[in-house]
């Protein structure tokens, strides 16, 4: 298995795509669950990863987990893809430097459950594509050059798969 280095810029300029993604569709977690904090705490934590270039503290690894927890515990499918969306950009200092399609869904899923959460949301396909040009639009040049050394990912045969697949070829280009 091929290694990937991948330097704390790299982490910090996805951290903050992440964060750009995932806040697009933070308001479809709110507006179902307006008490509960988890996910934008979530994103409050990897921006500041980002900004700060603070470590990659058991603290960030507790906020993605929270957030993923939150989206259990919702009972809308559009809000539990914008939690589960926060709880990937809030994982994304952890992915691994080995060049597996696991590991580009690391650096793909912010973007991919955003959408989804849009989508799901409008019952509109063409929301996720308008979300899915937005993520490539505002993609950082590291986190493409990221994804150039992972393999790239295959259609599949979700929704998800296709979104995930979509993402990633548009972003090698």
């Amino acid at each position: 298995m091929d290694k990937v280095i991948i330097s704390e810029e790299t982490r910090r300029q996805l951290g903050l795509w992440a964060a750009d993604c995932v806040e697009r569709a933070l308001p479809l977690f709110e507006a179902k669950a307006p008490a509960d904090p988890r996910p934008r705490e979530a994103i409050e934590g990897i921006r500041a990863f980002a900004r700060e270039g603070g470590g990659r503290t058991a603290k960030l690894r507790s906020l993605a987990w929270a957030a993923h927890a939150a989206g259990r515990e919702v009972d809308d499918p559009a809000a539990t893809a914008a939690a589960r969306a926060a709880c990937h950009a809030a994982a994304t200092p952890y992915i691994h430097p080995l060049a597996t399609p696991h590991q580009s869904k690391h650096v793909l899923g912010p973007a991919v459950y955003e959408a989804l959460a849009r989508e799901l949301s409008s019952g509109d396909a063409a929301r996720a594509d308008e979300e899915i040009r937005w993520a490539i639009e505002h993609a950082p040049a590291e986190v493409r050059a990221l994804l150039r050394r992972m393999p790239a990912r295959s259609p599949g045969r979700s929704r998800l798969d296709t979104l995930y697949y979509e993402l990633d070829a548009a972003l090698r280009r």
